[in-house]
């Protein structure tokens, strides 16, 4: 049902305004005629203020989107009708994007659509995760269990990037400040004291002293040059990135990065598990859940072995092999898929991988940040120490020449 806004005047002739859905305006001018309020204006929101579903509707976060995946499953589960249960959805939700695509969704599924079809169309909200699950409920009638399984990957996908981010901001934070600070040593502090310095000719200056002098001047003397540069290098570094031999390169070269390219892979392989297990426990075809599952790994390194996999399994080979084959995923990933398979067991064991990859990426997020954390003071500590001697060096020999 479409989504209207209104403006109009109550009993006591104050102006007011909202929304609510509805089949037509002229239904809207009737349920707010029994409420007292005489109507001025009405527009249809979707068509006036909000992207539409030809461009997929707005972004919407991961937690606002497990949330509402939860509280369906949560009316279903109860027996409450569908067309009913996105209703109740769309206006117990706070998100503007989801309480609009949702009360759009119910009216398609009241005329006859299918729920995952109905989905599809807004790509930006519903990836095709969500999409195939849907579509894997509905076909097996187990909807609500699978949107209780689709709600909890979702709250373990977004717990993950909260980890990944709030590992990040410290050092960040950290970096930052160590960069403004011996910035502004280099570009206040140090040439005031080097004019001291060049009043007295007969001094001759120690080498720690001239570098860190002439450093300053040259940042001085060609800031901008410096600024242009760097922001040359960064642009043709994002262009280079955003190009598809590019991003290919790229992403073979993260996994090889010292700490970060085993995080990296880490997380890629906690994901491709989580997400093949819920897939299959959701009824999703091995191929199928293999097509949907190499955009999760957010790697075209990791991406392209899956696809190689894929042609393997399709022509009647197991899953390890292929997997094993790409030489991309550790050997215990492979060996719980191999159990798996022979045990009839797959979507446990590779839940039980993923397990294990979240529990070590968090453990190693936190060494790492506790490792970072002295370094990087021990970094600032030994900048500002040379900075420190340099200027000390030369009032001890001008001391000691008086």
């Amino acid at each position: 049902m479409p989504i209207y806004e209104y403006k109009g005047l109550n009993r006591q002739g104050r102006k007011v305004k909202g929304s609510l859905d509805a089949e037509s305006t002229k239904a809207v001018r009737v349920r707010l005629k029994k409420k007292g309020i005489y109507v001025t204006e009405v527009n249809n929101k979707a068509k006036n203020k909000s992207k539409t579903s030809s461009s997929g509707g707005s972004k919407v976060g991961v937690e606002d989107l497990a949330l509402i995946t939860r509280q369906l499953a949560t009316l279903l589960k109860a027996s409450i009708p569908l067309v009913d249960a996105l209703g109740i959805a769309s206006e117990q939700t706070e998100n503007a994007s989801l309480k609009m695509s949702f009360s759009e969704i119910k009216g398609q599924v009241n005329e006859g659509a299918t729920l995952h079809k109905s989905l599809a169309k807004y790509p930006k909200i519903f990836d095709k995760i969500y999409v195939s699950m849907c579509e894997a409920g509905e076909m097996s009638g187990t909807l609500d269990v699978i949107l209780i399984r689709l709600s909890e990957f979702t709250e373990s996908q977004s717990e993950l990037r909260s980890k990944l981010k709030s590992a990040m901001t410290y050092p960040v934070i950290m970096f930052s400040f160590m960069l403004i600070l011996i910035t502004g040593l280099f570009v206040f502090m140090i040439p005031k004291m080097k004019e001291i310095f060049d009043d007295n000719e007969e001094l001759e200056l120690p080498l720690l002293s001239e570098i860190v002098f002439n450093t300053s001047d040259f940042i001085l003397d060609y800031w901008i040059l410096l600024l242009i540069t760097f922001a040359t290098l960064i642009a043709m570094f994002l262009v280079w990135k955003k190009s598809p031999a590019g991003s290919d390169q790229w992403d073979a070269v993260k996994l090889k990065f010292p700490v970060f390219g085993s995080l990296i892979r880490m997380v890629a392989v906690a994901r491709f598990s989580r997400t093949l297990a819920t897939l299959l426990n959701g009824g999703v075809p091995m191929l199928t859940a293999m097509s949907i599952v190499r955009n999760v790994v957010d790697n075209e390194t990791l991406a392209k072995a899956i696809d190689e996999a894929r042609d393997n399994i399709s022509e009647g080979e197991s899953i390890a092999g292929p997997l094993k084959k790409s030489g991309e995923f550790p050997p215990i990933l492979i060996h719980m898929v191999n159990v798996g398979e022979k045990t009839g067991d797959l979507e446990y064991m590779l839940n039980q991988v993923s397990d294990s990859y979240d529990f070590q990426v968090k453990n190693k997020i936190d060494g790492f940040t506790s490792v970072l954390e002295p370094v990087m003071l021990i970094f600032m500590g030994v900048v500002v120490a040379v900075i420190v001697f340099a200027v000390v060096l030369p009032m001890m020999a001008m001391q000691s020449g008086v």
